[in-house]
């Protein structure tokens, strides 16, 4: 899970060349979108004084942009029609992102809306219980822990957004890979995994709205096919990387 850099390009536009400005950013937007180096882009005014502009573009790596976006035909197109406006920049940088980081409370963490510790210390006890008892899953967790369902309710809080239990007392993603090396786990064990996880959240009481489960069943497939993935004959463990932070995705908490 490599950090992405952040470009951050700022403007001075004159305010009765703005509006010719926004209209060759739109249209130069079209390069961005189709440039494989660029993960997001957003151009904001400034409140307190029109004059002022800030372009933000995430890249999948400093090197990316400067010998991928910039060598290709793209990088031409998009230089053609913002070119009238580059000697309006004032800075053009890039930023690395460091740990300083989380969300605010605006929009409540997948961990907050589902209740916290006890819903995932309820989801993970109800779980491995059908899991023992499953003729598909059972063999693949033969000889289970006792504390391997309260590690599990540390790592799913932690993955949606709660403390940071499982980095501080297990490791990182990288430990939990490694829990599933040389398992030889099947298709149909992962499947029947996740069916198994949606019906637990259906006994623990989980939040059963649309967004929050879509966002909980993605993770749900994302992990598993991870761990089918590294569980193969010739799985590479990765290098050490932070536990992964899921959030809502496209579809943020209804609240009507």
């Amino acid at each position: 899970m490599t950090a992405h850099t952040v470009e951050y390009i700022r403007y001075r536009i004159p305010e009765q060349q703005s509006a010719g400005f926004l209209a060759a950013y739109t249209r130069a937007a079209a390069q961005l979108a189709a440039a494989p180096q660029c993960v997001d882009y957003e151009l904001a005014r400034c409140e307190e004084d029109f004059e002022h502009f800030v372009l933000r573009i995430t890249w999948t790596s400093t090197e990316d942009h400067i010998e991928g976006f910039r060598k290709s035909e793209l990088f031409e197109d998009f230089l053609a029609e913002i070119r009238p406006f580059i000697s309006s920049i004032e800075e053009m940088r890039h930023y690395k992102p460091t740990t300083v980081r989380g969300t605010g409370a605006s929009v409540p963490t997948l961990y907050v809306w589902a209740g916290g510790a006890e819903a995932f210390d309820r989801l993970t006890e109800v779980f491995y219980d059908k899991v023992l008892k499953d003729d598909v899953l059972a063999p693949v967790f033969e000889g289970l822990a006792p504390e391997h369902a309260s590690h599990v309710a540390l790592w799913l809080g932690e993955v949606f957004g709660g403390p940071a239990g499982y980095s501080e007392t297990q490791g990182g993603h990288g430990h939990m890979v490694a829990k599933h090396l040389g398992k030889g786990i099947t298709e149909v064990q992962r499947r029947r995994w996740v069916n198994l996880l949606q019906d637990a959240a259906d006994e623990a009481g989980l939040p059963s709205d649309a967004e929050f489960r879509s966002a909980f069943v993605a993770y749900a497939e994302w992990g598993t096919r991870l761990a089918v993935h590294f569980s193969g004959p010739d799985a590479v463990p990765p290098a050490e990387q932070p536990v992964p932070r899921w959030t809502w995705g496209s579809a943020p908490p209804y609240q009507g």
